[in-house]
């Protein structure tokens, strides 16, 4: 059985972890927001439920991918690796997504929510299948 002091010997590598996928996802963010042509923050702060959902999908998708890198990894650097191809993955999800709907942006930026939702669930669907192909 352990102690708490024990387990408290696993903190510094929590807090390394942490801060790290905190990191790579602010990185993540920033460039999701470069890449895409519409102002995702001002629209949600305009209430856009199609940019909000469409973000939402897009940070999940993000997201999953990055647990399992965190949760398989074997070093620390492996994680950034494989956080960095989750970016990669989804910003390719975010052109693919355009190919069926080219003016998917200008759609968000009406707030046609089907759109928000088509790159919202696209984006989860692309995080999902990343993260299962990291474990594999």
């Amino acid at each position: 059985m352990e102690t708490v002091g024990t387990s408290l010997n696993e903190l510094p590598w929590f807090l390394a972890y942490l801060g790290t996928a905190v990191g790579l996802t602010l990185v993540y963010m920033v460039v999701y927001m470069w890449v895409t042509p519409h102002d995702e923050i001002k629209l949600i702060r305009d209430n856009n439920s199609a940019a909000s959902i469409a973000m939402v999908g897009s940070l999940i998708g993000f997201s999953l991918p990055l647990a399992s890198a965190i949760a398989n990894s074997a070093a620390l650097v492996d994680c950034v690796i494989w956080g960095v191809i989750a970016l990669v993955v989804q910003i390719v999800v975010f052109y693919l997504v355009r190919l069926p709907v080219p003016k998917i942006s200008e759609r968000i930026e009406k707030g046609e929510t089907a759109s928000g939702i088509w790159l919202g669930a696209a984006s989860l669907t692309g995080g999902l299948l990343n993260a299962a192909c990291m474990t594999s």
